[in-house]
């Protein structure tokens, strides 16, 4: 009995091996979705990492908020550049959107084309691209994943190093100079991208545009190699007119994240700061009425209503930092006003319109840096002329915006009249000016104003601060997932540059 059990032991093992065997036959083929993707085209996923890249509520947290354009005296979800505290569920949105959204696929992208012939400009495309993200990211924490940054489902790395923000930007000059020098018009170009419809030329001048402003980032810590990379950026052929800017148009099917804060929940919470008001005021600047609305006697949400509305210049003023909501009240009704809600906002109709454009890289911006590069010595030309390029520019491509923002050609001329370049005083007002041209372009608002010390602005002195040291942000700390699953990594970068506070500076950033 139990060699007849013992036997039927055997037969069900082997029936049970070869089906087993039998069934491994054509498994892949039996369980592979015949209708699912299993690679993206790496055209669809740069236009994913171009829209992707607009900027969002960290925008209106911090570095708005920091460089005296936007503030929000609210306590809650808010908190961050307004109180000077680490509010570590905002400071993750550069990171938590750049790293999933943009360089994930960036750098799929560029692996799924390296051995395409006929995808080697899509390939620089998505490097120069990448750059534009890295810079973002880089400027933001300090050193960051870069070198292994994306390639989980490439190489299986999954817990990326953090790469030093000086080899971030020598590697990220050195691959930008490479992209731009390889793109080849004779070849197959990219009809189907975003930003600019193919046209490699405009690619170019991106390319060298963005080359000349993370040229201009190392004045303070490497000036050769600044000077090196600019001269190279310039010669290349930088931006030529608004044509050329890069900009993310949104529509219905994809809203501009700032606009539907500001039009949704956060609509009462954010209003423009009293420093750049007061700038835009005491220079008669024509971008004031283009910019600003003020609900005139407003004494609570509900009041801020069209039929309140005052969008001209005389009307406007801003509220003042180092306030929360229960300190303001009098510091309102000392300036005249009804209440909190009585201050000038980013009129969200107009630029803050959840279709707005969100401009990213300008040709505006890029004319600053170049009036920079010729006081320096560093390139040749008129600075005065580069400088009222850039203010026009900037001037000029208020007509983009949804509204009535147009902003006329003779207050244009007449600004510019008033406002000549000055010896002395070149580097203040060129970076004044990049302050203004560069609203709602937080990431390198906040970047420019590290970087060249201007504009010169009161700090906030909210008394609940979380700095230490300094009177500005200098930088965001990590996401708190980050010091949970890639500790070591984060550790490593800590011991280099400082601890993870707002006080530590980046690498660029030096006092001087």
């Amino acid at each position: 009995m139990k060699m007849e059990r013992f036997n039927k032991y055997i037969f069900c093992l082997i029936a049970i091996l070869f089906f087993t065997t039998a069934c491994d036959e054509g498994f892949d083929e039996l369980n592979t979705d015949p209708v699912r993707q299993t690679l993206v085209d790496p055209t669809f996923q740069l236009n994913h990492a171009i829209i992707n890249s607009a900027y969002g509520y960290n925008n209106l947290t911090y570095e708005t908020t920091i460089v005296r354009q936007m503030i929000t005296p609210f306590i809650g979800v808010g908190t961050g550049g307004n109180l000077n505290q680490d509010n570590r569920s905002a400071t993750q949105g550069n990171w938590q959107n750049l790293y999933r959204n943009v360089i994930k696929n960036i750098v799929d992208g560029i692996e799924n084309s390296k051995e395409n012939p006929d995808r080697a400009n899509l390939m620089n495309l998505l490097i120069i691209w990448k750059a534009h993200a890295t810079m973002v990211l880089t400027d933001t924490y300090g050193d960051v994943p870069y070198s292994e940054a994306g390639m989980a489902y490439i190489d299986g790395t999954v817990f990326p190093a953090y790469d030093t923000q000086e080899a971030i930007y020598t590697s990220m000059l050195s691959e930008l100079e490479q992209a731009i020098a390889a793109l080849n018009p004779a070849t197959r170009g990219v009809p189907q991208e975003i930003m600019y419809g193919g046209d490699l030329d405009r690619w170019k001048r991106l390319g060298n545009s963005l080359m000349l402003r993370a040229a201009m980032r190392l004045v303070k810590v490497n000036p050769g190699l600044a000077e090196e990379y600019t001269k190279k950026a310039i010669a290349g052929g930088i931006m030529e007119s608004n044509l050329d800017n890069a900009v993310v148009r949104h529509d219905a099917n994809y809203r501009n994240n700032v606009g539907t804060n500001l039009n949704g929940g956060q609509a009462p919470f954010y209003y423009l700061d009293k420093e750049f008001v007061d700038f835009l005021k005491t220079n008669n600047d024509p971008r004031l009425t283009s910019i600003a609305v003020r609900y005139v006697g407003a004494q609570q949400e509900g009041d801020q209503v069209e039929e309140n509305a005052d969008r001209t210049f005389d009307a406007q003023i801003g509220m003042p930092q180092g306030y929360d909501n229960s300190s303001i009240p009098p510091v309102a009704e000392a300036d005249g006003l009804n209440s909190l809600y009585d201050y000038s906002q980013l009129d969200r109709n107009r630029l803050g319109n959840p279709e707005a454009p969100s401009f990213l890289v300008t040709y505006s911006q890029t004319m600053l840096l170049y009036a920079e590069a010729i006081v320096r010595g560093w390139a040749t030309g008129d600075p005065g002329e580069a400088y009222a390029k850039g203010i026009q520019a900037n001037m000029r491509q208020y007509a983009q915006w949804p509204g009535e923002t147009t902003i006329e050609e003779a207050d244009i001329d007449a600004y510019i009249a008033a406002h000549p370049l000055e010896t002395g005083r070149e580097l203040e007002q060129i970076n004044n000016q990049y302050w203004v041209s560069s609203l709602l372009i937080g990431p390198e608002t906040w970047a420019n104003f590290r970087r060249s010390g201007f504009p010169v602005v009161e700090p906030n002195k909210y008394p609940g601060s979380d700095l230490k040291t300094e009177d500005f942000i200098r930088r965001l700390t990590y996401p708190d997932s980050e010091l949970t699953v890639n500790k070591d990594n984060v550790d490593a970068a800590t011991s280099r540059q400082g601890p993870d506070i707002l006080d530590t500076r980046v690498w660029w950033d030096v006092k001087q």
